[in-house]
């Protein structure tokens, strides 16, 4: 779908087109606790923000007939544009949130993986909510955007913030993380994506299956990895490597079972570590510097084993008015 004119007003002028860069995410550490008896799961999550971005616009829509959603980029076909999208209900609850109408067109231009595990829609819905609090005027204060980014999803807060940061609760309770240096990424991904919730059910299916239990009484209560903070506090690529776990891989494994030859293309190309991306299916290789990591995707993009492979940076910062 092509980008709709939304140049009518120059920056700047009141109901000027408001564009946000917000980016993707990688998950060094994710601990799941056992399942609440909320459907939700506690959870120890480092993020580190990468600079992969998606773009979200917003620009004045006639009263009474926002929002509206368009979108462009890899994979558009997969993304929805009703009132499913997490940037239309991003919309809905800033504007509800301070008693006006939402009346916005909303362009998405996608760059992060759709339903890769690297939080493309928590993303959209972060970009959203501050490009309507800028166009609108409204002036949400930090602490209030936070919590309406907490109702609309686990991973939209640190969408919001960037850098790196350990969600507890949901994921949605942030404490910032200190990052002393930058790590270099390659990410293959997939064919095709993967349901957060239908890997979470597949995590709960096989901790049942192996007889531990998959109840909060069953999964020792998740905690962040000190040798995992202190590598990012050092910015230690090879202990960061030693350190990186997804508790959610093995179900992400054994939905899409192909993901297992792309993890060992990786390792075998010279990655320093390879695991799942969040709920996946998008597979992360974390590598020594740059030439490793564009060496890295280089193999994985000839090894037939992913649709393609990117290369990225981290920390990178949070949601962020262009």
């Amino acid at each position: 779908m092509s980008t709709p004119d939304m140049s009518a007003a120059a920056p700047g002028t009141p109901g000027a087109p408001v564009t946000v860069r917000v980016p993707a995410k990688v998950n060094a550490q994710l601990t799941v606790g056992g399942l609440r008896p909320d459907g939700f799961h506690d959870l120890a999550n480092v993020f580190l923000a990468v600079d992969l971005y998606d773009e979200i616009t917003a620009a004045p829509a006639p009263e009474g007939e926002g929002p509206l959603l368009t979108c462009s980029g890899p994979d558009v076909d997969q993304v929805p544009l009703d009132h499913t999208n997490l940037a239309v209900r991003a919309a809905y609850a800033l504007a509800l949130h301070h008693g006006r109408s939402p009346d916005v067109r909303l362009h998405i231009a996608k760059d992060i993986p759709v339903a890769g595990g690297m939080a493309g829609g928590s993303a959209d819905a972060a970009g959203a909510l501050l490009a309507c609090d800028t166009l609108w005027g409204t002036r949400t204060p930090r602490e209030e955007l936070l919590a309406i980014c907490a109702g609309l999803g686990s991973d939209v807060p640190f969408s919001m913030t960037g850098g790196a940061a350990l969600g507890r609760g949901r994921g949605e309770v942030l404490t910032p993380l200190e990052v002393g240096g930058t790590f270099h990424w390659a990410f293959a991904v997939a064919e095709g994506g993967l349901s957060t919730p239908a890997v979470y059910r597949e995590c709960d299916r096989l901790r049942e299956r192996h007889g531990a239990g998959a109840g909060v009484a069953d999964v020792p209560a998740p905690e962040p990895s000190a040798a995992l903070l202190d590598a990012l506090r050092a910015g230690d690529a090879d202990a960061l490597a030693a350190a990186l776990t997804n508790d959610l891989q093995p179900a992400a494994l054994s939905l899409l079972p192909s993901l297992a030859d792309t993890l060992k293309v990786g390792t075998a190309a010279g990655a320093l570590a390879a695991l799942v991306s969040g709920s996946g299916p998008t597979c992360a290789f974390l590598a020594a510097d740059a030439a490793s990591a564009t060496a890295v995707a280089r193999e994985l993009r000839l090894s037939g084993t992913c649709r393609t492979a990117r290369t990225a940076t981290g920390p990178a910062p949070g949601a962020m008015v262009r």
